[in-house]
């Protein structure tokens, strides 16, 4: 099947296994558009939020099922020093860049190259491109298995030294079609800090420890318990989340809901995954499977901390020219059953 976004043909492409699971996707911004998996019953719905038609991802404000580059998050002031030089990016988020700007990943379409049990995307990012540094050459691989196990992997490498930060920017809701909101799931994640936000929304450097707070996943607790929480940080996020947590372990997150009985377990090599509660989500866009609504979608953004450039003891999401970036990211669905 395809589509159309100004005037070029759009592919999509469909991995399916054995078990009934499903995975949908376009190479315009290498976007996620269904992923179809059972719930405890059998009954197979949509779990994460799209747009029904493939031209409604022309302007994609919540930036849903994309991949994010050349830098996910925020770049405060939208510039950045890098080996004396100065950079300046686009101001695309009040005065700070967001997201690789209005030109970022998620708007490219993407060459394609089907593979064994998948799709390998690639794009080359010229020299220059949104105010970076450095022709950088990005490969993007999704892939299906029987085990339920959607695997995204990026590679990347680059003539000159410059930034880069790469994730997927899926929202989940596993109640199945938007039946109910996301604040009822319960997240389970082995972190003990998470980056504090100034009211930009941006890391003020400190990370501070989850003990005693909303922020502190490690045993499991719903997503509820930010958005009531009168905690100065879930305050700025809209109340809820936009907040990236320190991985520790494994860098495993557990999301299920009780309900339908879904269980999505992520594994990642990333160092922090930033959960995002769908707090500026507005109403009335119609998607697969409902209208949008706040917290109609959660995202887990595995990733490097955001605006890292601008604090020195964060690690940094640079990519050296005789480096190659990679990382993995893998989504396995499961099913409990009720009791």
């Amino acid at each position: 099947m395809t589509g159309n976004i100004n005037g070029k043909n759009i592919k999509e492409f469909t991995l399916k296994n054995k078990n009934g699971m499903e995975v949908c996707f376009i190479d315009y911004g290498c976007i996620i558009t269904k992923i179809i998996v059972p719930d405890c019953q059998g009954n197979r719905e949509n779990v994460v939020l799209g747009y029904g038609k493939t031209d409604q991802y022309a302007y994609n404000p919540w930036y849903l099922g994309a991949v994010i580059g050349r830098f996910a998050g925020r770049i405060g002031e939208g510039s950045f020093e890098l080996g004396g030089k100065t950079y300046t990016l686009e101001r695309n988020d009040g005065n700070n860049h967001l997201h690789g700007g209005q030109a970022g990943f998620d708007k490219v379409i993407w060459q394609s190259e089907p593979i064994t049990g998948g799709v390998r995307f690639t794009h080359e990012s010229p020299d220059g491109e949104g105010g970076y540094p450095g022709n950088v050459k990005v490969t993007v691989t999704y892939t299906l298995n029987s085990e339920n196990e959607f695997i995204i992997q990026y590679e990347a490498v680059s003539d000159q030294p410059t930034l880069l930060n790469l994730t997927n920017h899926t929202y989940f809701n596993l109640s199945g079609n938007i039946k109910r909101d996301i604040t009822g799931h319960l997240l389970q994640m082995d972190s003990d800090r998470y980056a504090e936000l100034n009211d930009q929304l941006l890391p003020t450097g400190r990370l501070q420890p989850v003990e005693g707070t909303v922020f502190d996943f490690r045993g499991g607790q719903a997503i509820q318990a930010g958005v009531k929480a009168n905690d100065s940080q879930n305050e700025l996020a809209g109340k809820g989340y936009d907040h990236p947590f320190v991985l520790s372990g494994d860098g495993g997150i557990i999301l299920s809901d009780e309900e339908s009985g879904r269980v999505l377990s992520i594994k990642t090599d990333q160092e922090c995954v930033v959960l995002y509660s769908g707090t500026q989500i507005t109403d009335g866009v119609l998607l697969n499977g409902g209208e949008s609504r706040k917290y109609a979608g959660l995202c887990l953004e595995t990733q490097g901390l955001p605006d890292s450039i601008h604090h020195p003891h964060f690690p940094q999401s640079i990519l050296e020219n005789d480096k190659k970036y990679q990382s993995t990211t893998i989504y396995r669905f499961s099913t409990r059953k009720g009791e």
